[in-house]
């Protein structure tokens, strides 16, 4: 399943942290895939999405999934500029 797929599984703290264990291992075998490879970038870019979607809200995201917010949020660390 693709990093991006496992997403919409996201719904409490235990596929939350698969999803970051899914994302470390991401990491690990695709960096070279990957917009922001310090933590520096990785931060920013998932900041600078919080901010330009009103952290999801303006895609669609709902606010009663936090869960899934927040693994959203970390996902875009990966792919945001």
């Amino acid at each position: 399943m693709e990093l991006h797929e496992r997403l919409s599984g996201v719904k409490d703290s235990t596929t939350f942290l698969e999803f970051a264990r899914a994302l470390a291992e991401d990491k690990a075998a695709n960096s070279d895939r990957w917009e922001n490879t310090t933590i520096e970038a990785f931060l920013e870019g998932a900041i600078a999405w919080a901010q330009d979607s009103d952290f999801g809200l303006n895609q669609g995201s709902t606010p009663s999934n936090p869960w899934q917010q927040f693994a959203v949020f970390l996902y875009c660390g990966k792919i945001y500029e």
